[in-house]
């Protein structure tokens, strides 16, 4: 394991436009960590890229770098349909793994996964960026403290709207491209138990809305059942397995051409909390969190948020030190900052062993699992 005033010595494996864009650039601007090989199968990608951040090792199979090289930690942004292939090669070297979500195209090469992440003791870390957010950290804090508090009620529905938008945001300006295409690379099998068309469903289906699966459990502090999947294929309902409380998933309800407008409502009988999470590759810019408190039996608001009890740790306690009145909206200020260069730190931190990752292979095996109920439901598969 490594010491703190030791550097990372991390290796990529994949650098294309999401390698690139969402992880690499981050990494190599972070202290603590230095970006030692690189394993691009597009010979000419890798060279300019490996030239553009000064990493002095590029080899063309990840099989390479990893018998050659000396690592703390892998970056595999891979095509997740790969992740069974990839990702066992690395846990068969011991190391610390960081993958793109979802943890795989299928549910039995999940399955697969899981139990090798098990067996190797827990090395990987499944791209879940919402979860690094600096509004997500805050709304789940500021959950879990209303649900101990009471003053708004109880937590009884929690609602995700995720329509179709500009994921970019303007977030994308230094990607490099090569001047060669890869060979055509080996895929995980896909499920034997579904049809071709049930594959491509299911396929698209975890790759578009896995993350909202994930968050409504993050955000309801527990795991659920899916209730219904509406024809349409719009509207999922679920109920949590320990509370009964009701979710609901909007997948595309409608489309944004310019914009991104990622919603989650946390109801309480008294008030709200409203999460509205920015575009995946945006710079720079953090969620925002938005909490309605309502007066009780018509009484009149109050100045001054309720002290958080002493055993209760609020990661962004001090942003509440503005006044906020019973009654009113409150909207903290979230940091300059965004969730993929988090997800970043949080990974390298994972490395160290100074905190577990915020997604690791057991949970996300239920997101591909809720995705399976999914697809069943809607087509009875």
């Amino acid at each position: 394991m490594a010491t703190k005033d030791k550097k990372l010595r991390i290796g990529f494996v994949g650098t294309g436009f999401m390698g690139q864009c969402a992880h690499l650039r981050n990494y190599a601007t972070i202290e603590g960590c230095e970006i030692v090989a690189l394993a691009e199968m597009r010979e000419d990608m890798g060279r300019r890229v490996g030239a553009k951040y000064g990493i002095p090792k590029v080899y063309k199979l990840a099989s390479e770098m990893l018998a050659k090289e000396k690592l703390d930690g892998i970056v595999a942004s891979q095509q997740f349909n790969r992740h069974g292939i990839v990702v066992s090669e690395i846990l068969a070297a011991g190391l610390p793994v960081f993958i793109e979500k979802p943890l795989a195209a299928s549910l039995p090469v999940g399955e697969q996964l899981a139990a090798a992440d098990k067996a190797a003791g827990g090395k990987v870390m499944v791209g879940y960026h919402k979860r690094s957010d600096p509004a997500t950290i805050y709304a789940k804090a500021e959950i879990e403290r209303l649900k101990q508090t009471g003053e708004i009620g109880k937590l009884q529905y929690i609602r995700v709207t995720i329509p179709s938008g500009d994921f970019i945001a303007n977030g994308v300006f230094d990607g490099l491209l090569g001047t060669d295409s890869p060979a055509p690379a080996d895929i995980d099998p896909k499920d034997p138990g579904l049809s071709e068309e049930q594959n491509t469903a299911y396929f698209y289906f975890v790759n578009f809305f896995i993350h909202q699966l994930n968050l409504i459990r993050h955000l309801l502090g527990e795991d659920y059942k899916l209730s219904y999947v509406d024809p349409s294929g719009i509207v999922i309902v679920g109920h949590g397995l320990g509370t009964g409380i009701p979710v609901t998933l909007e997948c595309i309800p409608y489309t944004t051409i310019s914009d991104w407008e990622e919603v989650a409502l946390v109801g309480f009988e008294s008030g709200y909390l409203k999460l509205t999470l920015p575009a995946p590759l945006i710079l720079n810019r953090a969620g925002e969190v938005e909490i309605v408190k309502d007066p009780k039996k018509g009484t009149a608001p109050t100045p001054g948020l309720p002290p958080y009890p002493i055993h209760f740790q609020h990661p962004y306690s001090h942003l509440n030190e503005s006044n906020w009145s019973a009654g009113s909206t409150f909207k903290p200020k979230m940091p300059q900052d965004h969730a993929m260069r988090i997800q970043a730190v949080n990974f390298l931190r994972f490395v160290r062993g100074e905190a577990p990752p915020p997604v690791g292979a057991a949970e996300a095996l239920k997101d591909l699992q809720l995705g399976r109920d999914w697809l069943r439901m809607k087509y009875g598969a």
